[in-house]
């Protein structure tokens, strides 16, 4: 799948656009403020299913707050306005009708610090699935080695289902938290800064295990580490004092910009 480019202009950031049948998300002249405070202002892009898209840029440029209006987590903070549209294949998730916990299981979401739950490694995989629907054990059974598998946690854990997820590493613990939100099945995968806390041998399994999911699900990483979203990302967004900078594929936004403020940041004087 290609991906045509806008020429650079002075209004309107190069950016890279997907047929309807190609994009699971669309964000369309999308800006949120809090307290009257914008922190996004007006974004449009489109995220290609089944890729894996990264938004970089500086600290506060809005790359989480983004991310957290995915997955409509600012819904209960009542200082929040937006204003455009997010669609996830082809419907609005600000839409009245719109059932967020459905979004959010469609949805998921995986933070910087690993968060299991206080119960057992096992529990926490089925956490979701008994909140969902009752299943036969066999069935949940298979789902749980299924997610661990996914989340390439299996072979580790096997063993131990029944103890602390507390035990485990830090890079278990955020394996076993991405396995946990696999299990509902989401069509997107949300990852905020996941390797940022982990030391270098987990953040490669990490960095793996994103690069082998996307044959199953869409995923939007962001990121600090520009070298991290130059392996694993196929698109990238870079964004900015919260405007969307370029959006390209990501050999072509780290080898050769559009744009000089890209090419700025990438380059280290823009921080």
């Amino acid at each position: 799948m290609l991906a045509s480019l806008h020429s650079a202009n002075t209004s309107q950031a190069p950016v890279a656009h997907f047929s309807s049948e190609h994009s699971c998300l669309s964000i369309d002249h999308f800006s949120l403020a809090y307290a009257g405070k914008e922190a996004l202002r007006g974004l449009t892009l489109s995220v290609p299913r089944h890729r894996v898209t990264a938004f970089i840029g500086p600290s506060g440029c809005g790359k989480s707050t983004l991310l957290r209006a995915i997955n409509r987590l600012h819904d209960l903070n009542e200082s929040v306005s937006h204003s455009g549209q997010i669609m996830l294949e082809g419907h609005d998730i600000h839409n009245p009708h719109m059932n967020v916990t459905e979004l959010r299981r469609r949805v998921g979401m995986v933070f910087q610090t690993p968060n299991p739950f206080p119960m057992s490694i096992y529990e926490n995989v089925a956490f979701g699935l008994r909140l969902q629907q009752r299943m036969p054990k066999r069935k949940r059974d298979d789902i749980i080695e299924w997610a661990l598998t996914s989340a390439a946690l299996w072979d580790e854990v096997k063993d131990r289902l029944h103890r602390s997820a507390w035990q485990l590493s830090g890079g278990q613990q955020q394996r076993l938290v991405i396995a946990r939100t696999l299990a509902v099945q989401p069509d997107v995968l949300l990852l905020d800064e996941p390797a940022s806390a982990l030391d270098p041998i987990s953040t490669l399994k990490i960095e793996e295990l994103i690069r082998n999911l996307k044959s199953e699900l869409t995923l939007i990483l962001v990121t600090h580490n520009m070298q991290q979203a130059a392996r694993v990302s196929d698109y990238t967004a870079f964004l900015h004092q919260g405007e969307l900078v370029e959006y390209g594929p990501t050999d072509q936004v780290f080898t050769n910009p559009r744009l000089q403020r890209t090419e700025n940041y990438i380059t280290g004087r823009i921080t």
